[in-house]
């Protein structure tokens, strides 16, 4: 059998895009953290999710209220076991059935208790106690739900921060802190038991406030940038998310539990800090999180888990005025607290977008004007930086090519504009998709020639 043809490659990814906007996107979640004390009432929040198209929600705790205000709604709950219930849990198998019995059997099914998180980043808290009570806990937790006919159904296991992992540059070197191997061992071997997925909490931000270049801004951001090549095996990476996935996945393949999946347990951006501080705006945060959403609904994965999304929490759901530390802490709400969004990121789904045509090159026609086009006087250099990253986004650049149709006139001008629309086309054609490092802008004039059919337009 002669192998699939990259159209009939794209239609498929294109097909599975379209079934993923059937419904809530299960892999769109979001934190729900409550330190603050504005918080608007957990039904209006209730109410707030099942308008938006985020299929999960991770609370730090247990809260009944927000457990139960969730009912009935087929949003997905992570609930937390925190790092002060971990001693009990561990010392008294009876304590980890009483918290089975209290925060999960009264709500159980109506509340869609997908996974139990045990502790916060135990693993880096340098509390070389409760790291020796963390596997006990878990175990126990386990037990109890076990006992209750609900193994299987409601996974277990715990959070880590990125320094969990000695070494993550480049991805495919990606180890755990050999410090921490007793502890892994156990805890990966459970994981794998149960099916339990490993959960990590990867910041861009903070990779960038540690490296503050502009072109680190926009390797964070999903920006058009040239890319990183991965010396180890390489490939390319266009995005600091991918590059810290892999690094966990090569730490988890080191340790031979590849198969382990990975889930993003808090991941974000600050729409504001310190005066101090690099990195926090609304500009960045709308731009990261709205282009990771992207990301996550092109379904492209990572260079080496390719082919799906990986479940990413983004953080948070609002902003937590009581929260100590620099002012970006305090910074990350997704929506106000009177329900308003903070900025617009396309999760509403009163206006989400019609999922991408099936169509290789000319998706169906869009609700607004508009084609993205190269501003004028652009080097061609940053121009073949804009190619080389849409195209690496699962578009089809077959047009541009050696006797496609747009392949003439043969400039790199040219080329990157017909490239840079069909970004914009096919991924929501919100206006940061037409940014490419503010090398591109709108027009209403349809770039079109003979037989180059460029997508968009207006009904």
């Amino acid at each position: 059998m002669s192998p699939p043809t990259p159209s009939f490659l794209l239609f498929f990814s294109l097909f599975a895009i379209a079934l993923s906007f059937a419904d809530s996107q299960s892999f769109v979640g979001v934190n729900y953290g409550q330190t603050a004390d504005n918080l608007p009432p957990p039904e209006a929040t209730a109410k707030l999710l099942q308008s938006t198209t985020i299929g999960k929600v991770r609370i730090y705790g247990a809260d009944p209220a927000i457990i139960k205000s969730l009912a009935n709604s087929g949003i997905g709950i992570v609930i937390g076991a925190a790092n002060n219930d971990i001693p009990s849990l561990a010392s008294d198998p009876n304590a980890a059935t009483q918290w089975i019995n209290t925060n999960v059997l009264p709500y159980y099914p109506a509340s869609n208790i997908t996974l139990i998180t045990v502790g916060n980043e135990v693993l880096n808290s340098g509390d070389e106690g409760l790291v020796s009570q963390l596997m006990p806990a878990i175990r126990n937790v386990q037990t109890a739900l076990s006992s209750v006919k609900l193994g299987g159904k409601v996974k277990v296991t715990t959070v880590h921060s990125m320094a969990v992992l000695a070494q993550s540059d480049p991805p495919s070197s990606g180890s755990f802190n050999p410090a921490l191997r007793n502890t892994l061992n156990q805890l990966l071997a459970f994981l794998k038991d149960n099916k339990s997925p490993f959960t990590v909490n990867p910041y861009p931000f903070f990779a960038y406030q540690s490296d503050p270049r502009p072109e680190t801004l926009t390797f964070c951001l999903f920006q058009p940038n040239s890319g990183r090549v991965d010396s180890g095996n390489g490939k390319l990476y266009t995005n600091m998310f991918d590059a810290q996935v892999d690094a966990v996945h090569s730490a988890l393949s080191a340790m031979s539990y590849e198969d382990i999946e990975i889930v993003v347990a808090e991941t974000g951006w600050p729409s504001s800090g310190d005066n101090n501080e690099v990195g926090p705006s609304v500009e960045n945060a709308k731009a990261y999180n709205g282009n990771l959403i992207t990301h996550l609904r092109s379904l492209v994965g990572t260079p080496l888990i390719p082919g799906k999304s990986v479940d990413t929490y983004i953080f948070a759901l609002y902003d937590e005025d009581l929260k100590p530390g620099p002012g970006s802490e305090r910074a990350f709400g997704l929506f106000k607290t009177d329900l308003s969004m903070s900025y617009d990121i396309g999760l509403a789904k009163s206006s989400q977008q019609n999922p991408p045509s099936t169509s290789p090159v000319t998706p169906a026609p869009i609700t607004s004007a508009g084609w993205c086009v190269p501003k004028a006087g652009v080097s061609d250099a940053q121009l073949q930086n804009n190619i080389d990253y849409a195209c690496s986004q699962g578009i089809d650049c077959g047009p541009i090519l050696p006797g496609g149709a747009c392949f003439e006139p043969n400039t790199v001008a040219s080329h990157a504009a017909f490239v840079m629309n069909l970004y914009y086309q096919t991924f929501g054609r919100n206006q940061w998709n037409c940014d490419f490092t503010q090398t591109a802008k709108l027009t209403s004039q349809n770039p079109s020639y003979n037989a180059c059919n460029y997508a968009g337009g207006s009904t």
